[in-house]
C-alpha cells in the first residue's frame, strides 16, 4: 500500500510540475495573473498591467492631452465634454520603465468614473493590447497615472469572455 501511494505521489508530482499557464484554460478561457505584461500594440509598447476585475474599462497612462479641433477646457458637464466625441485627441504616455510615445485617436466615448477621489470624466480611444499572443481591440480610458505604480490597468472590458484571473499566478508563469 506504501509503495502504491508514494508511485501515485510521483505521478501528481510530475504531472502538477510540467503544467504551463500559458497552455492551461479552463472553460475555453485563458488564466491571467494579477499582473500580467501587455503590449500596446498602437504604441508598440510593454505595459506591466494590474489586472482589476473591479474596474469596468481599462485605463491607461495618458497626460497632455490635446484634442485636434475641440474644446481642451471642458465644463464639467456631460454636454461639454460631448461636444468632443469623435474628435481626434492627441496624449502622451510612458511606461514604468521611461519609454515614451505621443499617440493619436479617435475619441469614441467618455465616462463618468467614480472612484475615492470622486467623480470625474476620462476620454477613451480604441487601441489593440497584446498578451501572449492574443490580440484585443478595446476602448481604453485616458488617465493620467505617472503617480501610480501601474500604468496600465486591465478592467473587465479586455476580462470578459476571454479570460479567468488566478491571483496565485505570476507574470512569468507564461
Amino acid at each position: 500500500m506504501k509503495r502504491v501511494f508514494i508511485s501515485a505521489m510521483f505521478i501528481v508530482a510530475a504531472t502538477v510540475s510540467t503544467m504551463s499557464y500559458a497552455a492551461n484554460e479552463c472553460s475555453g478561457k485563458y488564466i491571467v495573473g494579477p499582473i500580467e505584461t501587455i503590449h500596446v500594440k498602437d504604441l508598440d509598447m510593454d505595459f506591466k498591467a494590474r489586472i482589476d476585475t473591479g474596474a469596468n474599462t481599462t485605463s491607461i497612462n495618458a497626460y497632455d492631452l490635446h484634442v485636434v479641433d475641440g474644446n481642451n477646457n471642458p465644463a464639467n458637464n456631460k454636454e461639454s465634454w460631448h461636444e468632443n466625441l469623435g474628435k481626434m485627441i492627441s496624449f502622451k504616455t510612458a511606461n514604468a520603465q521611461g519609454q515614451e510615445e505621443t499617440h493619436t485617436g479617435k475619441i469614441i466615448k467618455i465616462s463618468k468614473i467614480r472612484n475615492a477621489q470622486g467623480v470625474e470624466r476620462r476620454y477613451a480611444v480604441v487601441m489593440d493590447l497584446i498578451w501572449n499572443g492574443k490580440s484585443h481591440a478595446i476602448p481604453v480610458n485616458l488617465r493620467d497615472r505617472k503617480q501610480l505604480e501601474y500604468k496600465l490597468l486591465i478592467g473587465r472590458n479586455w476580462l470578459d469572455g476571454k479570460y479567468l484571473v488566478d491571483v496565485s499566478k505570476k507574470d512569468n508563469d507564461d
